[in-house]
């Protein structure tokens, strides 16, 4: 046996104790450790086997590093035929989490004891993967088909309560789960409870069972927009009702073999990796230490302010709102409590979790309430001269070390530093709207901000549960940079001949959450307009690309808060619908700019998005505005609604293959307007040499 498992007796009772840090994933030497114990337990004269973990949880997982390697037996489910049929009555003690591989081996123990603060549960899914060693088998025989289904699809882990109410878990433990788990064996022996194995347990399933999986279908296949994974995992659910065990279980096994080499998983797994790597800043020095953030002034209480407040309120940090009047900051703070009475109803939250969370914001209409504060986010109307001038007067009233971050989306974070007397201070927090909802944080570093105040950031949101990425100072930063050229390319299939609902529906159906013209409908077409207005002819680029967006909205057309935009809304439901109006202002602009329509396939729509995004974000990658490919990728599905099951635009370019997506912006540069497809130059290199974007770091 390797050092990463033991065994030792307590008493009559063996114990496999596994060590392999941090999280005891399911390694090829911990799977050939049980293995070994299993056999040394079977040959000696205890009476019952617990199986434990060292560190701050049970087996948290099968090891993902191992995915797409060469399989080294013992595979986990050679583990688990040889713990399903050992000799002796198996206990699995879980603390921490036991997820995925990690609950199967649980799962084929006879019993399972948890400590009261533990959680199981199989997040596959979420990798675009399914339990691959007996977890949809054994998961509806001991807990029915309606629980396998809504823990199994949905990938969350529940708690050891609710475990044991559902029959996964047998005891709950309060404290010393090793003492407890052998106590336990002890009992079971005495009490010559027998050696229960999940895989012998008959699974009836009811009418209502099978409605059940039928509308899932269905439910899944609207909210995955196409992902592959979930309708597998119902196949293998509907085996196990079906079918004897062993059936089942080679069932299982050959869609998890399916999902592991669909490209859907390689996309997600590429999302697991890079959500984690972007928390990383390759140029922060080791021992730089963020500063500690126990309050924290938010500037502006209207919608974006007071999404903000909420994800700090939440976390348990002191915040102050501020506006300003009263009557602003009172209506601000009065939509904050709405929203988590909403969530009260739905039963998200208690009361008394939500008066919790409102106590820890107070609410002012003077900067001077900000004077203490470790940290202020300036959430104002987008206007440099504006927030500019709010710098100014933070840079007087806040202490020194504070740090002072603006939510801009696009704004010059150097210009604002630039008026205070303390740049290195100053750097950009740019939250997605709705702030308590969206995952991602734009972390913008300016010319001067320090590296004590990034990497403050960074753990800030960390601390509130966003993802955090960095970017460096341009015009939009990561996210926004790259949507102008998206935008713009949807502007100009609509004008060259699509139809709106075309180009929604080629994205959506592709599998974008919604489509480019339904989110401009949803943003407000009037802030683009505003942010045209502010710039010269030269800057706002091709006419075609902007010519129908403006006469929309010089229509009165300003999307869904009017009524009316590229679609039409229903005023109770916001459900969409074509409007013959569109199409006449878009045909009139076809003439102004002599335009002749023509047919358009989804595919070219499809590439021509995506590819104008990619080819942007390869520029940025080059430009070292973002560190990595992959921060690219985690900026666009966490924040734009690129489908992760897709890994981002530039695993999807990466996966397409460079050279043919180079080829392709070659075609779009020939054929179609040559200035808005200049090819990355980072691309044709990387083609010439045999290179991949994940390679490409930023210096």
């Amino acid at each position: 046996m390797g050092t990463v498992v033991n065994y030792e007796r307590h008493g009559q009772i063996g114990v496999i104790r596994i060590n392999n840090p941090p999280v005891n994933a399911l390694s090829h030497a911990v799977r050939s450790g049980i293995v070994d114990a299993l056999a040394t337990a079977a040959a000696d004269d205890s009476s019952a086997v617990v199986l434990c973990c060292e560190g701050r949880t049970f087996i948290a997982g099968a090891d993902i590093t191992e995915f797409g390697k060469p399989p080294q037996a013992p595979s986990l489910p050679d583990l688990l035929h040889v713990l399903d049929h050992h000799p002796k009555l198996t206990v699995a003690a879980i603390h921490g989490t036991a997820l995925g591989g990690g609950f199967e081996v649980a799962l084929t123990c006879n019993y399972r004891i948890a400590l009261a603060s533990g959680k199981v549960g199989l997040p596959e899914v979420k990798l675009g993967l399914l339990p691959g060693a007996g977890g949809t088998q054994r998961t509806p025989r001991l807990a029915g088909l309606p629980a396998a289904v809504e823990l199994i699809t949905s990938g969350n882990p529940i708690n050891a309560q609710r475990a044991m109410a559902l029959q996964l878990v047998d005891k709950v433990a309060e404290d010393n789960l090793l003492d407890a788990a052998i106590a336990y064996s002890v009992a079971l022996v005495e009490q010559s409870a027998p050696q229960r194995q999940a895989s012998a347990l008959t699974l009836s399933v009811s009418t209502e069972d099978t409605d059940l999986i039928a509308s899932m279908r269905a439910k899944l296949l609207k909210k995955t927009r196409g992902e592959r994974a979930p309708q597998r995992i119902l196949d293998c659910l509907l085996a196990a009702a079906d079918s004897p065990f062993e059936t089942g279980l080679k069932r299982e096994r050959e869609e998890f073999m399916a999902c592991l080499e669909d490209p859907q998983s390689a996309a997600l797994r590429h999302m697991f990796f890079a959500e984690r790597a972007a928390g990383k800043i390759d140029s922060l020095p080791k021992d730089t230490k963020a500063l500690d953030i126990a309050s924290v002034g938010i500037i502006g209480a209207g919608t974006m302010g007071g999404g903000i407040a909420m994800c700090f309120a939440q976390a348990g940090i002191a915040v102050t709102l501020v506006d300003m009047t009263d009557e602003a900051v009172k209506g601000g703070l009065e939509k904050i409590a709405k929203n988590y009475a909403i969530s009260v109803k739905k039963g998200r939250l208690t009361v008394a979790q939500t008066d919790a969370i409102l106590a820890n914001i107070t609410t002012s209409s003077s900067f001077d309430d900000l004077a203490n504060v470790d940290m202020v986010i300036e959430a104002v109307f987008e206007n440099l001269e504006v927030k500019k001038e709010v710098f100014g007067k933070l840079d007087v009233i806040c202490k020194p070390g504070a740090v002072l971050a603006s939510n801009t989306s696009y704004q010059s974070i150097d210009a604002i530093a630039a008026a205070t007397s303390r740049p290195e201070s100053v750097l950009g927090m740019h939250f997605f709207s709705p702030a308590n909802v969206m995952k991602l944080l734009e972390v913008v570093k300016g010319a001067s901000s320090s590296d004590i105040v990034i990497a403050t950031a960074m753990a800030v949101g960390k601390k509130i549960g966003k993802v955090s990425v960095l970017s460096g100072m341009c015009y939009g930063f990561i996210g926004n940079r790259m949507l102008r050229h998206y935008g713009r390319e949807a502007a100009l299939c609509l004008i060259e001949g699509g139809t709106p609902a075309q180009i929604d529906s080629a994205m959506e159906s592709w599998g974008m959450a919604m489509g480019p013209l339904a989110v401009s409908d949803l943003a407000g077409l009037d802030i683009g307009y505003k942010a045209r207005e502010q710039l010269t002819a030269e800057q706002k680029g091709d006419p075609a690309s902007y010519m129908v967006a403006d006469r929309l909205v010089e229509a009165g057309r300003l999307g869904q808060k009017s009524g009316a935009g590229y679609y039409q809304y229903d005023p109770e439901t916001r459900q969409r619908q074509e409007d013959p109006a569109v199409m006449a202002i878009v045909a009139e602009a076809r003439r102004e700019l002599g335009i002749t329509p023509r047919r358009f396939e989804d595919e070219e729509i499809i590439n021509r998005l995506t590819l104008a995004l990619a080819n942007e974000g390869a520029k940025l990658l080059q430009e070292g505005i973002a560190q990595r490919a992959s921060d690219i990728d985690v900026v666009y599905c966490y924040g734009y609604g690129f489908p992760r099951f897709k890994g981002g635009p530039m695993h999807t370019v990466e996966s397409m293959g460079l050279d043919k997506a180079v080829s392709l912006l070659n075609e779009f540069h020939d054929q179609l307007n040559p200035e808005h497809w200049q090819v990355a130059p980072l691309l044709t290199k990387l083609v010439a040499n045999g290179g991949q974007l994940a390679d490409s770091h930023r210096d």
